[in-house]
């Protein structure tokens, strides 16, 4: 279960990556807003992300609450809308449609969190990164929709 664990974000963030690295370099092209990263922190960050998901998800499948089940269902469907997310960003270039998938994302994620700190606390306080990268994410989406219509 502890592979699976980690190994399930991680996979779900990999096949994600893999349908979409050959549009980086359009993505490069794009005019960013201020205060964009460089490339190389992206999957830096992402994998950091996914394994405190899978950490998270450990805890909470392990704990035994009654409320575990519906917990890891918010938590899966928050990981398919994440894999969603890459390909109408970078793979179709809809950037505005991106983006509101992201706030729905960032929205599943909250509700996640929320759901993990009633059954861990330390699951929800892990899930607390990811989040703030959301919010990143979407003003930078946002900027990139913006600035390149």
């Amino acid at each position: 279960m502890k592979i699976f664990s980690f190994a399930l974000p991680l996979a779900v963030g990999g096949l994600a990556a893999w349908l979409t690295m050959d549009s980086m370099s359009q993505y490069a092209a794009l005019v960013q807003p201020p205060f964009a990263p460089p490339a190389w922190i992206f999957p830096v960050a992402w994998t950091i992300l996914y394994v405190l998901m899978g950490w998270a998800s450990l805890r909470v499948r392990q704990s035994g609450s009654p409320e575990r089940s519906n917990a890891l269902a918010l938590y899966y469907t928050q990981l398919a809308v994440n894999f969603v997310w890459p390909l109408l960003f970078f793979r179709v270039g809809l950037y505005g449609t991106a983006f509101w998938w992201l706030i729905l994302l960032l929205a599943l994620v909250l509700v996640t969190a929320r759901a993990f700190y009633r059954i861990d606390k330390q699951a929800g306080w892990l899930l607390v990164p990811y989040l703030a990268w959301l919010i990143y994410a979407a003003y930078l989406n946002a900027g990139v929709w913006f600035l390149n219509k």
